[in-house]
């Protein structure tokens, strides 16, 4: 068994089709890890939707009835840039529901991950880049009111530039925010996060870790954060069709583990989440979002949550 659950719904699918978002993914991710023996059916648990409540902590009544209703307008669904159903808005709920969870199960275990989420690029008001609901905005909205957190730093490293959070947050100091991404790629607008690394086509292992790593370790001393959440991109792959980055399967892993590392060294609870991924090949994708979870698995077995916390 893993040192810490997993969440995840065979909901996730935003049901898109023929889509370069490939959202089948998160089944054949689940799959993989049961047919690998890196996870059984008992690390798994199955979020319940977020409530309503939990997600107008973060979004706009309007929106959150646009998309409940179904009356999304043609910009709308333009910024969007997925087919509308009401199967895409069930696992938007369910992604927000299943990052609350793991963020709930990171208290415990020091991790807590999400099969699913990350949806980095929606707005308080409306969605973007293939992303309606902000459902680590919400989790970590949902933590600061059960008391559980004050401060939460948000790690992102998709290849694209996570605009939603930058904005969500932008003027509020309990939320630390850090993106590392391709400076010549989406979005066109970048609302500045607190830490913005944009990094120039082609950037490879070596200088894409040497410009995150101490940036982390330097945030992580300086902001003190409560909890981490880690949007886990697969897109700086050097196969992926949407990103311009050069890393390579190991590169990743070993970014994944050394952000781990950094925080369970400092005995914070990490919350991972997984944002784009569009290699050629989708079982690329899929292996990296599978290494994210042997990188934390290692990680948790070096820091486990007594010796880290000290409890």
């Amino acid at each position: 068994m893993l040192p810490f659950k997993l969440v995840y719904h065979d909901r996730y699918d935003l049901n898109l089709g023929a889509h370069v978002f490939p959202s089948q993914k998160y089944r054949l991710i689940s799959e993989k890890l049961l047919a690998d023996g890196i996870a059984y059916s008992e690390d798994f648990f199955r979020p319940e939707p977020a409530s309503d409540a939990d997600i107008l902590r973060v979004h706009t009544a309007e929106w959150v009835k646009k998309l409940k209703t179904g009356t999304l307008s043609l910009s709308d669904i333009m910024k969007l840039e997925v087919p509308y159903s009401p199967e895409l808005v069930e696992a938007f709920w369910l992604a927000a529901g299943g990052t609350i969870l793991a963020a709930q199960a990171a208290l415990k275990d020091g991790f807590g991950c999400n099969l699913g989420g990350g949806f980095h690029h929606a707005y308080p008001g409306h969605g973007e880049g293939f992303c309606a609901i902000h459902d680590v905005a919400v989790a970590i909205r949902r933590m600061q009111a059960d008391g559980a957190i004050r401060k939460a730093m948000v790690v992102d490293t998709d290849v694209h530039q996570g605009n939603g959070t930058a904005a969500t947050f932008a003027k509020d100091r309990s939320v630390f925010t850090l993106s590392i991404h391709q400076e010549n790629n989406y979005p066109a607008h970048k609302p500045p996060s607190t830490i913005d690394l944009d990094l120039e086509d082609g950037v490879g292992d070596e200088e894409y870790l040497g410009a995150l790593l101490p940036a982390v370790r330097k945030s992580l001393d300086k902001f003190e954060p409560d909890m981490v959440f880690y949007v886990g991109g697969a897109d700086p792959y050097r196969e992926d069709q949407l990103g311009g980055l050069a890393l390579t399967l190991e590169g990743l892993k070993t970014r994944d583990a050394s952000v781990f590392g950094e925080a369970r060294r400092r005995g914070l609870p990490v919350v991972t989440t997984f944002a784009g991924g569009y290699a050629r090949r989708v079982e690329d994708t899929v292996q990296i979002h599978v290494n994210t979870l042997l990188a934390a698995r290692d990680v948790a077995e070096e820091y486990p949550r007594t010796q880290a916390t000290g409890n």
